[in-house]
């Protein structure tokens, strides 16, 4: 047999298209050609599997050998094909049987001496592996990362021999078994009754929490506005099964072993404002997912907004709106999701007193008015509930008391306002639009003058417009109400004003 096909799997976004490993030997002068449209890496994949054929105990055929990396069009990069070339090669030569590997995919990097090291993306080949219904060969340190794909013969292997061994029959290599611990892992948040008084601000988080509205904390340093953001993710429901797989794909991408598994509670990222845009959105020479990818299905906080570059905050814009994100290469085109909620702090000046009661602040309104600039109205417009978070003298923070509600409590009022939204349209209110949103949302002729008037002296945009009934109708499903009524108008309306006083 001189010709021999693998299949195996490339990267792209987070997806895992085939690439069928065409292995052909024949006469001439000995030579090592690899074609498809390999990058570096892949073509110095030549050099690692020859090391890992004669460290492995197999002759390294003396012919010309062509491999074809199809389809021809796509770009594969990286040594996540060393495993399947190497075995395609020994198919070929007659030093392995060809029949088991029409059943079976391979991925994996070999070392000099063939042992098996860990790739990036792992779970996507496994996913698509299993739509298909073969089997996957893996280096063993990426086993637990596979078996979250359940339904998967999974064969993990340490060496190259490993897997020539299986399959020559002559020592097969057990189905990888799903460790309980990476199924169960979830990450434990601090509680929200460590925050004393702040009420108003709390209720904000519960709403936000309960329809996944973003939302923006204004005010002085010190009044607990990144206390607060911290405990948002402990408020939220676990991810559905679907869900985790999505954010567990995602991380997998950018690294080589998830470790953590399927992560139960939702992403929390907190990037520094010195991050750049490619940093927040993704992108690079091979597109890899950035901060708001990364947060996808949990929250995003953004601490210091004005300090982040205003060209890094205007690429939130699209995503926000959109749930995910296309950066776009000369050669290619990757689509990330990136349905995350934005959670964001500032201060209201340069020093951070402004208008705080106190004769502390000491900016000059064009000091002020250039620092709130650096924050562009339409993003601002995108942010549902934008709220005041005054800081409490000691005197306040004593008198609260200590049994406050803890992030539990708070948690069980959410997991049934947002049952109560997934049974009705699937998805959380803040992506209710169009038509849908105005049957869910309906409101009274009076309640619906009522609001004209508000929006008109609040010089509010038809964005603003939609995301009050957004607003409204989480705070209708708290209360368990059926219909929009004009309390829930009125306190959704409260929250796109509240920071006014402290926002020019």
């Amino acid at each position: 047999m001189s010709l021999a096909i693998v299949y195996t799997r490339a990267q792209v976004g987070i997806d895992a298209p085939l690439v069928t490993v065409e292995v052909h030997l024949s006469g001439g002068l000995p030579s090592f050609s690899i074609v498809g449209l390999p990058e570096t890496a892949v073509k110095e994949s030549r050099e690692r599997v020859r090391s890992a054929l004669i460290n492995s105990g197999y002759d390294f055929p003396q012919r010309r050998i062509t491999v074809n990396l199809a389809p021809a069009d796509l770009p594969k990069e990286g040594g996540r094909y060393d495993l399947a070339v190497a075995i395609g090669i020994l198919a070929a030569s007659g030093q392995l049987p060809v029949e088991p590997l029409k059943s079976l995919e391979l991925i994996g990097e070999l070392a000099l001496s063939g042992e098996l090291r860990p790739v990036a993306g792992v779970l996507p080949v496994a996913l698509a592996c299993r739509e298909v219904g073969r089997g996957l060969f893996l280096p063993s340190s990426n086993g637990d990362d596979a078996t979250l794909a359940s339904g998967l013969s999974v064969y993990p292997a340490s060496h190259l021999l490993d897997v020539c061994a299986h399959l020559k029959a002559e020592q097969l290599i057990s189905c990888a078994v799903a460790n309980p611990r990476t199924h169960t892992y979830s990450a434990v948040y601090p509680d929200l009754n460590d925050v004393k008084g702040q009420l108003q601000a709390k209720r904000a988080l519960e709403i936000a929490a309960a329809g996944s509205h973003n939302l923006l904390l204004v005010g002085p340093p010190g009044s607990g506005k990144s206390m607060l953001a911290n405990r948002l993710p402990g408020l939220l429901p676990e991810m559905t099964e679907s869900e985790r797989l999505q954010v567990a794909s995602i991380h997998s991408i950018v690294q080589r072993s998830g470790g953590e598994g399927l992560i139960c509670q939702r992403p929390f990222r907190a990037p520094h404002h010195t991050a750049s845009s490619v940093a927040l959105v993704g992108g690079g020479g091979n597109p890899k997912p950035g901060e708001i990818s990364l947060a996808h299905q949990g929250v995003l906080f953004l601490d210091e907004l004005p300090e982040f570059s205003r060209k890094v905050l205007e690429v939130l814009r699209e995503p926000i709106e959109s749930g995910e994100i296309l950066i776009s290469r000369a050669a290619r085109q990757s689509v990330f999701p990136a349905r995350f909620q934005l959670v964001t702090a500032m201060n209201p000046c340069p020093c951070g007193y402004y208008n705080d009661g106190t004769e502390r602040c000491r900016c000059s309104p064009d000091q002020v008015r250039r620092y709130q600039s650096r924050v562009s109205g339409p993003l601002l417009d995108r942010i549902d509930l934008q709220l005041s978070v005054q800081a409490l003298s000691q005197k306040e923070l004593m008198a609260y008391p200590d049994s406050e509600e803890t992030s539990e409590q708070v948690r069980e009022r959410v997991i049934l306002a947002r049952s109560e939204q997934m049974e009705r349209q699937g998805y959380p209110n803040q992506m209710l639009e169009g038509k849908q949103l105005e049957q869910i949302c309906c409101i009274s002729d009076l309640d619906k003058d009522m609001l004209a008037k508000a929006l008109e002296k609040l010089q509010l945009s038809a964005r603003a417009y939609h995301r009050v009934l957004r607003v409204a109708r989480t705070i209708a499903d708290l209360a368990g109400a059926e219909k929009v009524e004009s309390k829930h108008l009125l306190e959704a309306l409260s929250y796109r004003v509240s920071a006014r006083a402290l926002l020019r």
